[in-house]
């Protein structure tokens, strides 16, 4: 079965079962033990020791523990109350319903180490806010939404990166890091959907459902469909310090940060980088990520415990809680990683490489391809990461040794593909999370969101086709905005011949 058309039932059985069971975990494992039957001949003993190996040989430890303790940071910087006064301090500030927007966004964009993270803290933070200036909850619910997984899976420092660093070969000619930040200006659908956000805001442009949902909110119906209350929303802010600060947000996200970039630098030059552009690219990112997490943690200790922002006893809960937050994520990440080894078991490289990587005409369309793929892939079973894990190592393996360019395109199409169809699913947990940040009718949400992101989503499509032409990012980047920004400023025009 090495190197046939074998190798790529057990990946097609994950994705099949997904779109039927709507359960990433089952659907995954069953195409790991497929796989396992597959290499092992089909005997029982066999199949098992071969899952076990797989499976050990497979997880990356230094991920899970970058998890557990982002997991950790989360929580601490929930039950601080940073988030309530940060929102108590902008309302103070914030004069009117374009500033309170703006705010929501750049808010959304400052949190972009976790995807539950932003959506949970910038709705509680700032629903007060846009209350105040009657901006519907649907409204909010996608500035939320638009801001949480298309600014993680751009952000070196996050979950997300940590994830697909984890799934590129350690004989690719690119590190997992090196991969994650060339995929940064190719990944046009967090790009587009962020420079979306900035145009309907300052342009003050709601159409289809969303401007009816604005309407409503400017009479005083900031719901339409009625107030839906979450538990997750309810659990989150069940033992927030109403005493917190704003520093106690802020300060912690910048030691975050600062740590990070301080040990990618030092870990490049460690590995014999000249500059700082070398050492980012040849930097130990595992290792990195693990340091500043595990700094943040102590900082936030010495930040809360002497000023009693959170008790000691608390504080302890919150790293087990913090802990518990990431295990749906790491149970993600320990069947992709385990599948992927099965599809290296098999020789599902070299089988993708001789059917379609050779053809360089196919070449030219799979990133569009791939993009349509991913996204029908995670609307359909409400996960990115589910969609990203199962595809992103067949694509590496089909450009391996041949196009890194073009390996690098498809890559981040695949990437956006997952974002946009986990954008607009009504199963994803970002998107019922960012409903229930919002509190908004999650249908509402939904419906809502999904026109606004087709748009972006059609315009990738072509965006993709330009980037396999052109093999650029400026070019494909910048044509694509251009496009984005014409079909806003028409539907922005028709709008407003429909108001005169």
């Amino acid at each position: 079965m090495y190197g046939t058309w074998w190798s790529i039932v057990p990946p097609i059985v994950a994705i099949v079962l997904a779109l039927i069971t709507k359960e990433v975990y089952v659907s995954l494992f069953c195409g790991v033990l497929l796989g396992a039957l597959f290499t092992a001949g089909f005997q029982p003993w066999a199949t098992f020791e071969t899952l076990f190996n797989t499976m050990t040989d497979s997880m990356n430890l230094n991920i899970i523990i970058f998890d557990v303790l982002l997991g950790m940071i989360i929580v601490l910087m929930s039950q601080s109350g940073g988030s309530a006064a940060y929102g108590n301090w902008a309302s103070s500030k914030i004069k009117n319903k374009k500033g309170a927007l703006y705010a929501t966004t750049g808010l959304g964009i400052l949190i972009f180490v976790d995807d539950y993270f932003n959506c949970l803290t910038v709705g509680s933070v700032m629903r007060p806010v846009t209350d105040k200036f009657k901006v519907s909850r649907a409204k909010l619910a996608y500035i939320i939404d638009a801001t949480a997984a298309p600014v993680c899976i751009i952000a070196p420092i996050s979950s997300w990166a940590a994830a697909v660093n984890s799934y590129v070969p350690e004989d690719s000619s690119l590190t997992g890091f090196q991969l994650f930040l060339r995929t940064i200006p190719y990944n046009l659908y967090a790009l587009l959907t962020i420079l979306m956000v900035l145009f309907v805001i300052g342009w003050n442009l709601d159409f289809g459902l969303m401007k009816k949902h604005e309407q409503n909110a400017a009479n005083g119906d900031l719901f339409t469909s009625g107030r839906e209350e979450f538990e997750a929303m309810q659990e989150a802010e069940k033992h927030v310090n109403p005493n917190g600060k704003v520093i106690d947000l802020v300060l912690p996200v910048a030691v975050l940060i600062v740590s990070a970039v301080f040990a990618m630098v030092y870990t490049g030059f460690l590995g014999g980088a000249g500059n700082v552009i070398d050492a980012f690219a040849n930097c130990d990112a595992e290792m990195s990520l693990i340091f500043a997490t595990m700094v943040t943690v102590i900082f936030m200790a010495v930040l809360y415990l002497p000023r009693k922002v959170i008790s000691f006893k608390n504080f302890m809960g919150a790293l087990v809680e913090g802990a518990k937050l990431m295990l749906p994520a790491i149970l993600i990440l320990t069947f992709a990683w385990t599948l992927k080894g099965m599809g290296d078991n098999l020789g599902i490289s070299d089988f993708v490489k001789s059917t379609v990587g050779a053809n360089a005409t196919a070449s030219v369309v799979i990133p569009a391809v791939m993009f349509c793929i991913a996204v029908f892939l995670a609307f359909s079973t409400g996960t990115s990461w589910g969609t990203f894990a199962i595809l992103v190592p067949i694509v590496v393996g089909m450009y391996a040794g041949s196009d890194e360019e073009m390996m690098i395109i498809a890559v981040s199409a695949v990437l956006a593909g997952a974002v946009c169809g986990d954008h607009v699913s009504p199963i994803s947990d970002t998107t019922i999370m960012s409903s229930s940040g919002a509190q908004s009718n999650h249908i509402n949400h939904v419906q809502t969101q999904m026109q606004y992101a087709a748009i972006v989503a059609v315009i990738c499509i072509v965006g993709y086709l330009i980037a396999g032409i052109s093999e650029n990012w400026l070019i494909s980047l910048g044509s694509s905005a251009v496009i984005l920004i014409a079909v806003l400023f028409a539907i922005r025009k028709k709008e407003s011949k429909k108001t005169a």
